[in-house]
């Protein structure tokens, strides 16, 4: 890739996930021009991510060829940071390493998955409690987790996987605290009998660590320690007690990425993107697949993104069978969510003196009085720190019931030689000027 080079593109997927994989595959397919971007130095997405050369499951390993042959053009190492639509155009700048990359296309497809939801407790940034997401990524990454005591606390599917990663990686797992209700999580179970393979997989992965306690209705209430982690205080609602680790992975599921999805105008529904039966958005050429439209899993995410490709650009319909294999996935991710909301109690978890914005030192006490984030944010900095507020905004929309703040750009990190360059000057309208993008649109 050029750098500071311009590119233009039929289409524009945004994310190398397995949505944004197979978004791009079918595109490409249909003889369009196809570019994918994707901050990551290697596609695949969480999900699938890997050192290059590393071991992959053969799906993954399947799809990555089918990317790699299908004449997409892939970006790698390179993060959208704020875009727009002049003349039924939209005009995209790009981050990679420092440089700028602004991408001109017709449609965009949004791949842009989903990030942990973290929810304060005392004690949350001790060296030791990491994201249940974070240790899988460490793991992926190589990092090695053996003989080392660790505890795994929060909600959702992802809790198995991570477990037995983790047992099977020589960690010492001390105790699963899933903190749905057994009656909830035997619900789901229930329900599973039209998706034999998800239970055998469940299955597999308990049997990897099967000497390890699962608790449901259980919750971590405090991390201890001095300078780094010694123990967590464990609670049921009715008995608390402590468990000494050197690991707490923790994580409540997980939010979709809807930033770019805002700045372009697209309406949001429970705090996903709104699509229709052809994943196709509010804001006309504007698509969305994979966990940004709402938290399924892989299986949805390579669906959503086979309709996607096929349909960008088209008016062709698709066939039912196609249609109606996303609508199973969407019922099953539908009580998948039921079962695993949230407890009332965990907003119980943080005190007054608990820090909700590592960024900016901000503390519970600090933002509780606040009616919205904004006010929040304009008393207090929270959420305005390097993360932006992606790691303390969606926990404190749960514990204080905000509402969703407005998207500015830039909505990912970038040095200012990126946001000064020419290609960022050059824009008319200036690549900030976002109002009345959807009159554009429409």
């Amino acid at each position: 890739m050029d750098h500071g080079s311009a590119v233009v593109a039929d289409v524009l997927v945004v994310g190398a996930g397995p949505a944004g994989i197979a978004a791009a595959v079918f595109a490409a397919g249909r003889g369009l021009r196809v570019v994918v971007v994707d901050r990551s130095p290697e596609a695949g997405g969480q999900i699938w991510r890997h050192m290059r050369g590393g071991a992959i499951p053969k799906l993954a390993q399947q799809w990555l060829a089918r990317l790699e042959n299908s004449g997409a053009r892939v970006l790698r190492g390179t993060a959208v940071v704020d875009a727009c639509v002049e003349a039924g155009v939209f005009d995209v700048l790009a981050d990679s390493s420092g440089s700028a990359v602004r991408i001109s296309a017709a449609s965009v497809i949004l791949a842009t998955g989903a990030r942990e939801l973290f929810i304060p407790f005392e004690g949350w940034t001790l060296p030791g409690v990491m994201g249940i997401g974070g240790a899988q990524a460490l793991l992926k990454s190589g990092a090695s987790f053996r003989d080392r005591r660790v505890v795994i606390a929060g909600s959702g599917p992802l809790m198995l996987p991570v477990a037995a990663a983790l047992s099977g990686s020589g960690a010492r797992l001390m105790f699963v605290a899933e903190q749905a209700s057994r009656a909830s999580v035997a619900r789901f179970a229930a329900g599973l009998w039209r998706s034999p393979a998800m239970v055998l997989q469940a299955a597999r992965y308990r049997a990897r660590f099967l000497s390890t306690p699962y608790s449901t209705g259980t919750w971590v209430t405090a991390a201890r320690g001095s300078t780094h982690l010694e123990s967590v205080t464990v609670t049921d609602g009715r008995r608390t007690w402590e468990k000494a680790t050197d690991i707490l992975c923790t994580g409540y599921g997980l939010v979709p990425n809807i930033e770019l999805a805002q700045l372009l105008g697209c309406d949001t529904r429970d705090g996903a993107v709104l699509v229709d039966a052809y994943q196709r958005t509010t804001v006309a050429n504007v698509l969305a697949v994979g966990e940004v439209t709402g938290i399924g899993g892989a299986p949805m995410s390579l669906t959503e993104g086979e309709i996607a490709g096929l349909s960008v650009g088209s008016q062709q319909p698709l066939h039912a069978s196609l249609l109606q294999r996303r609508a199973a996935m969407e019922a099953a991710a539908l009580r998948m969510a039921e079962a695993f909301a949230l407890r009332g109690e965990l907003r119980a978890l943080p005190t007054a003196d608990t820090m909700v914005c590592r960024c900016e030192d901000v503390r519970y006490g600090a933002v509780q009085g606040a009616v919205c984030s904004r006010q929040a944010k304009l008393y207090t900095r929270v959420g305005m720190g390097p993360c932006q507020g992606r790691t303390c905004m969606p926990g404190l929309e749960f514990l204080l019931a905000w509402q969703p703040n407005t998207v500015r750009p830039p909505i990912e990190p970038a040095l200012v030689s990126t946001l000064s360059s020419e290609l960022a000057e050059s824009a008319v309208p200036p690549l900030s000027s976002h109002s009345n993008m959807r009159d554009a649109h429409q």
